[in-house]
C-alpha cells in the first residue's frame, strides 16, 4: 500500500477530493497554521475562520477534502476533547456549589427553545406532532464550540461558565434521551425493557466514572510519578473509556467525555505540566480539525434550491437564537448576573453543531424529518456558530476587564501583581513537592520566576558545591518549563544559612518564602528553638510557608485552615488567604476554616471566594488540639501562626506545630507565618481587605 501511495504522488495523481493521507494532513495543517493568524489580524475569532475554511475545502465547497472516516475520527476526537477540557477546567467547587443553578439554567435552556419551537414547527411550518417535537427538541441542544475562547481568555472559572457547562450536560442528556424515546416509539420498541436498560446503564455509568475512575487515576499518578508521557496517554485512555461506556449506555460519547473531565478534575492541577500538554494537543490539533469538520458538513448551496429551504432555514435559526437568548436573560435575572455574564451564557449556549446534527440526521434517516429540515439545520449550524463566537469573545473581553477592576485577585492589590516566590532548599534530594506548591500558588499575572535558593557553606568546597547544587535542581526547572512556568536557580555562599536565606529574600524582594519542615528525630518544638528554622522565622520579614509534604498535593481531599483570633488584622492576612484560594482552585478542593467568627466574616465578605469555604467556628485556644476532631484522613492541614508580639499571637501557637506533627505525622502540613511588615504603598491601598491593617499598626516586640 505504501508503494502505491508513493507511486500515485510521484505520477502527479492529485485528483480531488484528495485521498492521500500525507496531502490530506498537509492541507489540514496549512489551514490550522494560516487561518487563526489571518482572522486575528482582522479581529475576528479564529473559530469562524476554521469553520469557513471547512466549508471551502469540504465536499460542498471546492471538494478538496472528503468527509470520510478519517475526518470523522478527528471530528469525534475534537468534540470529545472540547467536552473533556470543559470538565477539566471547570471550577469544581463552583460547579458543586451552584449545581442547583445549573439545573435551573438547564431547565430554561431546554424549555424556552422547546416551547417556542414546537408551535412554530407545528403551526407555522406545518409539520406533524412527532417531527415538530423532535425538531423543537433540537433547538434545546447546543455544543460548546466557543469554549476555547473562554479558556484562552482565562475566564473559565467564572460562575456563569460553571452553570452554563453544567446546564449543557443536563439539557443535552435530556434531548438525547428524548431522541432515543422518539426513535424507539417510531420503531415500536418503546416498552418496559427500554426504560430498565436506560436507568440501569445510567447508574452503572455513574458508579464507574465517578467512583472507580478517580481512585484508579490517583493510584496511577502516584505509582507512575516520574513518567510524564504515560500520564498523558493514561488521560486519553480514560477519556475514550468514558466515551465508550456512555455509548454502551445509550448516551452520546460527549456525555462520557465531560464526565471523564469531571472525574479527573481534582487530580490534574490547572497549572501543571500535564494540563499544559492536554491543552497543547487539543488547541493545536484536535479541536481545530473538529471545527474544520463542522464547516465541511455545511452546504451553503441549499439556499439556492428554492424559497422553501431558505424560509425553513431562517425560521429555524431565528427560533434557536431567540430561545437561547431568553434562557440567558431569565438566568441573568434569576441569579443577578451582569450583562457580560449573560452574554457569556448566551454565547456559549447558542451554537448548534454535533448534538444538533446527530438528532437531525437520526430523525432524517428514520423517516421522521424531511430534507427541508435537514438542509435548514445545516444553515442554522453555520449561522449560530458565527453568532456564538462573536458573542462569546465580546462578553469574555468585558468580563476580563470587570474582574481586573474589582475581583479578589493579585491584580487588585497593587505591587503584589509582581509577586516573587522564593523556595529555600537545604538538600536538593529532599525537594519533594515544594516546587509543585510554589507553582500552584504563584500568581499567573506576575512575570517574576519562582526562584529555587540554595545556600552553600562558605568553605573550600563552596564552588564545587554550587555546581553540584545547580545540577541537581535542573530536573525541577525542566518540569516547570513543561508547564510553561518560569523557574530560576539562585545559589549563594554564606557562613550562616539563615542569614543567606534572609539576605537573598531581601535582595530579590521576595514576597513569599517556602521552606521544608525540619527533619531529625527530635520533636518539632525542640527543632524550632534555636535552630536554623527558628533563626529564619525571627529574622525574615516575609510571608513564610514551612511545609511537610510527603504526598502529592493531588492526593488531598480537603484543605483545613486553622487560624488564631484576630488573624484578619495581621499584615499578611490577604496574602495567605489569596494563596489558600489559589491552591483550592487549582486542586479543586473545598476549604474548611477553623477560626474565630470575625475572621470568618472577613473571609466570607471577599468577592468570588466564599463558595470555596466551609466555616466551623473555633475559639477554644486553651485546648487547641480539640480542633483535631474536624481533621480527616486525606486533609491538607494549614496552620496560620504568628510572630511573638503581634496582634494574633497567643502562647498556644508555640506548641501547636509539635502536637500536630505527633497526632498527624503522615498528613501534608503547612505552617504559615504571615508577613510582619507591609510596604507603605499597600497600607494606603484603597482595598477593603487592608482596612483593619491601618487600625492595628504595631511593631514587633
Amino acid at each position: 500500500m505504501q508503494t502505491q501511495q508513493t507511486t500515485s504522488i510521484a505520477t502527479g495523481d492529485f485528483a480531488l477530493p484528495l485521498h492521500d493521507p500525507i496531502l490530506v494532513f498537509l492541507v489540514l495543517l496549512a489551514i490550522v497554521l494560516i487561518i487563526p493568524s489571518l482572522f486575528k489580524r482582522i479581529n475576528l475569532p479564529s473559530i469562524i475562520g476554521l469553520i469557513i475554511a471547512g466549508i471551502l475545502v469540504g465536499p460542498y465547497g471546492f471538494d478538496i477534502l472528503s468527509n470520510d472516516s478519517g475526518m470523522e475520527m478527528f471530528s469525534t476526537i475534537g468534540l470529545m476533547y472540547i467536552m473533556f477540557t470543559a470538565g477539566l477546567e471547570l471550577d469544581f467547587n463552583e460547579f458543586v456549589a451552584n449545581r442547583n443553578k445549573s439545573l435551573i439554567f438547564g431547565f430554561f435552556t431546554f424549555m424556552f427553545p422547546l416551547l417556542i419551537g414546537y408551535p412554530i414547527c407545528r403551526y407555522v411550518l406545518g409539520y406533524d406532532q412527532m417531527p415538530a417535537f423532535l425538531t423543537a427538541s433540537m433547538f434545546s441542544t447546543h455544543t460548546l464550540v466557543s469554549y476555547p475562547i473562554v479558556s484562552r481568555m482565562g475566564v473559565s472559572k467564572n460562575q456563569a461558565i460553571a452553570i452554563t457547562v453544567g446546564g449543557t450536560i443536563f439539557t443535552d442528556a435530556a434531548v438525547l434521551i428524548i431522541l432515543a424515546i422518539i426513535t424507539s416509539a417510531n420503531d415500536g420498541a418503546l416498552n418496559g425493557g427500554f426504560w430498565v436498560k436506560l436507568i440501569v446503564s445510567l447508574i452503572l455509568f455513574s458508579i464507574i466514572v465517578f467512583l472507580l475512575i478517580p481512585k484508579l487515576a490517583k493510584w496511577f499518578f502516584q505509582k507512575v510519578e516520574d513518567d510524564k508521557y504515560s500520564h498523558y496517554i493514561f488521560v486519553l485512555f480514560i477519556l475514550f473509556v468514558c466515551g465508550f461506556l456512555a455509548e454502551l449506555g445509550g448516551l452520546e460519547p460527549i456525555i462520557g467525555a465531560f464526565a471523564a473531565g469531571l472525574a479527573l478534575n481534582r487530580l490534574i492541577p490547572h497549572t501543571s505540566a500535564l494540563m499544559n500538554r492536554i491543552d497543547f494537543f487539543g488547541n493545536a490539533l484536535f479541536i481545530p480539525i473538529f471545527l474544520i469538520s463542522v464547516g465541511m458538513i455545511v452546504d451553503v448551496k441549499v439556499v439556492l434550491t428554492g424559497w422553501e429551504t431558505l424560509i425553513v432555514a431562517l425560521v429555524l435559526t431565528c427560533v434557536a437564537i431567540m430561545g437561547k437568548w431568553l434562557a440567558a436573560f431569565f438566568t441573568q435575572k434569576a441569579f443577578n448576573y451582569s450583562a457580560s455574564q449573560r452574554g457569556l451564557i448566551f454565547g456559549l449556549s447558542s451554537s448548534h453543531a454535533a448534538a444538533t446534527l446527530a438528532i437531525i440526521i437520526v430523525g432524517y434517516q428514520a423517516g421522521i424529518l424531511d430534507e427541508y429540515i435537514l438542509n435548514g439545520t445545516i444553515i442554522l449550524i453555520l449561522i449560530t456558530c458565527i453568532i456564538s463566537s462573536l458573542a462569546t469573545q465580546r462578553a469574555a473581553k468585558q468580563l476580563v476587564m470587570e474582574e481586573e477592576e474589582s475581583s479578589f485577585t493579585p491584580a487588585a492589590l497593587g505591587n503584589y501583581a509582581q509577586e516573587k516566590i522564593l523556595v529555600a532548599i537545604a538538600n536538593p534530594a529532599n525537594i519533594g513537592y515544594l516546587v509543585d506548591l510554589a507553582l500552584l500558588i504563584k500568581d499567573p499575572k506576575s512575570p517574576n520566576p519562582v526562584s529555587l535558593l540554595g545556600v552553600v557553606p562558605n568553605n573550600v568546597e563552596a564552588e564545587k558545591n554550587i555546581i553540584k547544587f545547580r545540577q541537581k535542581l535542573q530536573e525541577s526547572v525542566m518540569d516547570a518549563s513543561a508547564a510553561e512556568m518560569n523557574v530560576d536557580i539562585i545559589t549563594t555562599i554564606d557562613y550562616n544559612i539563615p542569614n543567606g536565606i534572609v539576605r537573598t529574600a531581601r535582595e530579590t524582594m521576595a514576597d513569599i518564602v517556602i521552606m521544608g519542615w525540619p527533619g531529625g528525630k527530635i520533636g518539632l518544638l525542640d527543632k524550632l528553638l534555636g535552630d536554623k528554622v527558628d533563626a529564619t522565622i525571627r529574622s525574615l520579614d516575609k510571608n513564610l510557608f514551612i511545609c511537610h509534604l510527603e504526598k502529592p498535593l493531588i492526593s488531598n481531599s480537603r484543605i483545613v485552615v486553622i487560624s488564631p483570633p484576630l488573624a484578619e488584622k495581621e499584615y499578611g492576612f490577604s496574602v495567605w488567604l489569596r494563596k489558600v484560594v489559589k491552591l483550592a482552585q487549582e486542586l479543586s478542593l473545598p476549604v474548611v476554616h477553623l477560626g474565630h467568627p470575625d475572621t470568618q466574616k472577613t473571609i466570607a465578605d471577599q468577592k468570588n471566594i466564599k463558595n470555596l469555604f466551609v466555616f466551623i467556628p473555633f475559639t477554644d485556644w486553651n485546648n487547641p488540639m480539640s480542633c483535631a476532631e474536624y481533621i480527616k484522613e486525606g486533609d491538607l492541614i494549614m496552620l496560620v501562626s504568628a510572630h511573638r508580639g503581634y496582634i494574633s499571637y497567643i502562647i498556644g501557637l508555640d506548641h501547636f506545630p509539635t502536637r500536630l506533627e505527633t497526632l498527624f505525622p503522615h498528613h501534608n502540613r503547612i505552617i504559615i507565618y504571615p508577613q510582619q511588615h507591609t510596604p507603605n504603598v499597600l497600607l494606603e491601598a484603597d482595598h477593603p481587605i487592608f482596612t483593619p491593617f491601618k487600625i492595628y499598626k504595631q511593631q514587633p516586640s
